[in-house]
């Protein structure tokens, strides 16, 4: 399963790269997400546990970020094993300036699903994959708008 999107962020293409790599705001605004620990740089030990569908179930995770081009470019990757199945996702964002108080963010990923998760159906799984990261943007808009007060 794949896709790809595109978001404007309210805050400076630096702001955004700030708050994107800020583990304690990433943890806020992954869906579900228990845990986050760092087990070395860029890479973190997850506990998500996500109530939607078939999808529904506690998964242990690791992600990590490679690629890193500050502030423009960072990869994404994610791997997870749960009751329900694993899921081995990678996504690539971008970050483009708009203007000073304004950045558009590109998407892309790309997941793999293994388990009973698989078998409920390509339409369903990208279903569950919009709704999670229209939910994760607009969590971040919150973090960001939160990191701006507290300047």
């Amino acid at each position: 399963m794949n896709g790809k999107g595109s978001v404007t962020l309210n805050a400076g293409i630096e702001k955004a790269w700030e708050v994107l790599l800020d583990p304690l705001a990433l943890k806020n605004c992954i869906m579900g997400c228990k845990k986050l620990e760092p087990v070395d740089e860029n890479k973190y030990e997850a506990e998500l546990s996500i109530g939607i569908a078939a999808v529904k179930g506690k998964y242990e995770s690791t992600i990590e970020i490679a690629d890193v081009q500050k502030p423009n470019h960072y990869k994404l990757i994610v791997k997870g094993e749960g009751g329900p199945g694993s899921v081995e996702a990678t996504g690539v964002v971008d970050l483009i300036p708009i203007d000073d108080n304004k950045t558009e963010l590109n998407y892309t990923y790309d997941a793999e699903v293994g388990g009973k998760v698989a078998m409920v159906g390509q339409r369903m799984l990208n279903g569950v994959a919009k709704l999670i990261i229209q939910d994760f943007f607009k969590k971040f808009n919150k973090e960001l708008a939160k990191s701006e007060q507290s300047i």
